[in-house]
């Protein structure tokens, strides 16, 4: 009877354990992301973010929780958070940028990335070169995020518009 207890206890626990680790997004910062390029050359996903934002924080509760979302973020892109309003200087493509308070609270470099329009949150893609394709303003769920994500990993947008994209566009999250 005592083995019986013991082994309950110890698969309920490794049972447990499984499902309290769920997987995560591995967020790298802009500091790294030239590094990154240079020995693994992939699409970069950028989340610009402030602290204040509301929608910001829903994104990373409900979209970046998402097991397609953090599978295709995981693997096919290096995912990058920047805080659009923070105070530290970055390095990026030999260029530095600082916050110097002249855009409000802005980074120089979420001015450069959302191309002026600064509304949070806001996702920015690039190529593998690290060269700006688009910023996407707002707040997408899982559902709607996972379309745009493989219009880019996939170099789609070389090919057809997105609208053209979605239209065959077969998604995994439910």
């Amino acid at each position: 009877m005592k083995r019986v207890i013991l082994l309950s206890i110890f698969i309920i626990s490794i049972y447990s354990v499984s499902f309290s680790q769920k997987e995560k997004i591995k967020w790298h910062s802009i500091s790294e992301l030239d590094n990154l390029l240079k020995t693994d050359p992939k699409p970069v996903f950028i989340d610009a973010f402030t602290d204040w934002c509301i929608w910001c924080k829903r994104l990373d509760q409900n979209t970046f929780s998402n097991p397609v979302i953090v599978d295709i973020l995981s693997n096919k892109y290096h995912a990058v958070k920047f805080n659009a309003e923070g105070k530290d200087p970055v390095s990026f493509h030999g260029q530095k940028f600082i916050n110097d308070g002249k855009s409000g609270a802005a980074h120089q470099l979420a001015v450069a990335l959302l191309k002026g329009q600064l509304s949070y949150p806001t996702v920015v893609f690039m190529d593998e070169k690290g060269q700006l394709l688009t910023p996407v303003p707002g707040y997408r769920d899982a559902k709607e995020m996972e379309p745009i994500l493989s219009y880019f990993s996939d170099k789609a947008y070389e090919k057809q518009t997105f609208q053209e994209f979605q239209k065959g566009f077969k998604g995994k999250v439910k």
